[in-house]
């Protein structure tokens, strides 16, 4: 069998098993694409005719049926996880990276300070420190187990010099200004919670859940990012459906839906 019967044979079991996407894919073929070809250690632009001996093929296949029986996601069967065209360990420690964030970077100019406020797996900070390559970088988050896989990544990435990491409970641990904040915070309401995917529920409930209406710990962002913020400075925030309760304040700038742009004025 060659890689493209293998991935193809893989789709068509996802499809009939009915699994739900969204941790860096979001359909069939490209999750069965992902499974296989980093099950098998290969690169993504591989010529898709190799052919895959017996033995390689039972490796992925250990992995597709838990994918399939377990519901568990590929990126923590792999313990790999791609955004922006970057590799990052992940584990249920933390999220799998998925923000809307990540793609938007380069729109915030060039700030000499950056803090990635609920850091997770370190994967926005990594990403910034890639942005603003003369930028300093502050990476927190709550959860020392998450700030683990966050050290494990900076270090993957080298960036060991420019990527401090620091332990804080929203901005209770944070001291000095920064040109530019970054949040993915837990932004699931108690409702959507209950209703999510089994594919979701291998991921840290720390880590998604928002209180009542998802914007609990959002509210607090906003309200705290003021006083860290340089003048001009931006803080970015992804908060999912939560925009229709934060629809009303007109601080808030929404490039896109799931995520908004708070800027400080200056004077």
């Amino acid at each position: 069998m060659n890689l493209e019967q293998f991935i193809r044979d893989t789709e068509k079991r996802f499809k009939a098993a009915r699994l739900h996407y969204g941790h860096g894919t979001t359909n069939a073929h490209d999750e069965a694409a992902f499974l296989v070809l980093r099950g098998l250690g290969l690169p993504f632009e591989i010529d898709l005719k190799k052919e895959v001996s017996v033995e390689r093929q039972e490796h992925v296949e250990s992995l597709i049926r838990k994918r399939i029986e377990q519901r568990i996601p590929t990126a923590y069967l792999l313990n790999e996880a791609w955004l922006d065209g970057e590799q990052f360990y992940v584990d249920r420690r933390v999220i799998i990276p998925r923000s809307h964030i990540a793609f938007m970077l380069k729109r915030f100019g060039r700030p000499k300070r950056v803090l990635d406020l609920c850091t997770g797996s370190g994967c926005l900070a990594i990403l910034a420190a890639y942005a603003f390559p003369r930028a300093d970088v502050d990476a927190s988050d709550i959860s020392p187990a998450a700030l683990d896989v966050a050290a494990r990544n900076v270090r993957q990435h080298h960036l060991q010099e420019r990527i401090r990491l620091v332990r804080s409970d929203l901005f209770e641990s944070i001291s000095g200004e920064y040109g530019l904040i970054l949040s993915n915070p837990p932004y699931v309401s108690a409702v959507a919670m209950r209703k999510l995917p089994r594919e979701y529920r291998y991921e840290p409930g720390l880590a998604l859940a928002g209180g009542s209406d998802g914007l609990a710990l959002t509210r607090k962002i906003i309200e705290g990012a003021p006083a860290h913020l340089r003048p001009a400075g931006r803080l970015v925030c992804e908060v999912g459906d939560g925009r229709k309760g934060l629809a009303h304040d007109r601080r808030l700038r929404w490039p896109i839906d799931e995520v908004f742009v708070y800027q400080k004025k200056v004077g």
